[in-house]
């Protein structure tokens, strides 16, 4: 399991060589993926923002992943079809975020309406408790809550409002995470017996029960983030979503033509 094999390793050393260049020839703020609505999205971004990184740490542990679980899937695969996993898993990933993140943001664009439409320093406190976590001047908030009818504090809260949701919509999502968690599902449907031995997990455990328990730790977190969680768990849902229905289908082809 642990021999590499080609495709696997080019995969690694495109990531590894992107992730050391990209500030200079692959700049995060063009390649990595914005959401459809922000004016930076640009279509190629789909396929590009897997090839980028947030740091050491974020490209690091996917290669890792992609090292550990990747050759076994590609000796059953074959290079081609592997690669063909990766893409759409990776593509898959970010369509599920994209559009889970669609879903979130109509709400915070219909909170800022309703807050420009009846301005209280009370119902600004909640948007930004509710849609920036607590990353703003709370000063500001005292000083708005103690003067509610200062015409100033009134137009520069609706602006704040304006500035949280622009900010939002901007924030871009880039990794090959979705991708590299769809060779995790893979991994579990195709060799769900397998025991793995994981560095925090010193004990053996068959991978249909490691792939179960990380998707739910993903499905908990996506649906209960906390405070200044910046991981994209819906992209990683979704490449385990979607390679489940690639490896079904490939699954009931391939049966198809051995009869």
């Amino acid at each position: 399991m642990f021999n590499i094999t080609p495709m696997v390793r080019n995969l690694l050393i495109i990531n590894v060589v992107i992730f050391i260049l990209q500030d200079r020839l692959f700049p995060t703020g063009q390649f990595a993926l914005y959401h459809f609505s922000s004016e930076y999205f640009q279509p190629v971004q789909l396929f590009t923002h897997m090839f980028l990184h947030g740091g050491w740490a974020h490209v690091f542990s996917n290669m890792f992943s992609l090292f550990i679980f990747g050759p076994l899937l590609e000796r059953f695969w074959g290079p081609q079809r592997f690669l063909a996993f990766y893409l759409i898993t990776g593509l898959g990933a970010s369509l599920l975020y994209s559009g889970v993140r669609a879903y979130e943001l109509n709400e915070v664009r219909e909170d800022a309406s309703a807050y420009i439409e009846s301005p209280t320093p009370m119902a600004f406190y909640n948007f930004l408790e509710d849609h920036f976590e607590g990353r703003y001047q709370r000063q500001f908030v005292v000083e708005y809550r103690r003067n509610p009818d200062n015409q100033a504090y009134i137009e520069e809260s609706k602006s704040a409002v304006k500035e949280v949701y622009n900010e939002l919509v901007n924030v871009p999502m880039l990794g090959a995470s979705g991708a590299v968690f769809g060779i995790l599902m893979a991994f579990g449907l195709l060799f769900p017996n397998l025991e793995l031995m994981l560095l925090f997990f010193p004990v053996p455990i068959k991978a249909k029960y490691f792939v179960l328990m990380y998707g739910a730790f993903e499905l908990y977190s996506g649906f209960n983030r906390m405070p200044g969680d910046n991981v994209a768990h819906f992209a990683h849902l979704g490449g385990m979503l979607f390679a489940y229905i690639l490896v079904k289908m490939w699954q009931r082809s391939d049966y198809q033509d051995n009869f």
